[in-house]
C-alpha cells in the first residue's frame, strides 16, 4: 500500500509541474496554484506512509533536542563576533606584511628594485 502512496505522490508532482508548463500563457497565480496543489497531495500522500510516519517521530525529536539547546546570550553573540573579526584583521595584516615582504625580497634578488 506505502509503494502506491509513493507514486501518488511522484504522479502529483509531476502533474503539478506539467500544469505549470502546460499554462505559460496563463496568469501566474494560476500556475502557481498547479505546483502547489501537486506539493500539497504529495505531502499529503507521503504522511500517511511508513517513512513519512518515520519522518514525523524524527521531527519531533529533532524539536525536542533544540529546545535543550543552551543558545548564547546577545552579549556572548557580540563578544564572539568581535574576536571573530579581530582575528580576521590581524591575519589580514599579516598575510599583507608578508605578502610585501615576499614582494620585495624578489624584487631585490631580480635587480629590479626602484
Amino acid at each position: 500500500m506505502d509503494t502506491a502512496k509513493i507514486v501518488l505522490a511522484a504522479v502529483a508532482v509531476v502533474a503539478g509541474l506539467y500544469g505549470f508548463y502546460h499554462f505559460d500563457q496563463g496568469p501566474a497565480v494560476l500556475r502557481v496554484v498547479c505546483v502547489l496543489a501537486g506539493v500539497v497531495v504529495a505531502v499529503g500522500a507521503m504522511w500517511t506512509t511508513a517513512q513519512g510516519t518515520r519522518f514525523r517521530a524524527f521531527a519531533q525529536l529533532s524539536i525536542e533536542e533544540t529546545r535543550k539547546v543552551v543558545w548564547p546570550s546577545r552579549k556572548e553573540t557580540l563578544q564572539t563576533t568581535g574576536i571573530v573579526f579581530a582575528f580576521c584583521v590581524v591575519s589580514a595584516l599579516f598575510l599583507w606584511v608578508v605578502d610585501a615582504s615576499l614582494l620585495y625580497l624578489v624584487q631585490l634578488l631580480m635587480g629590479r628594485t626602484e
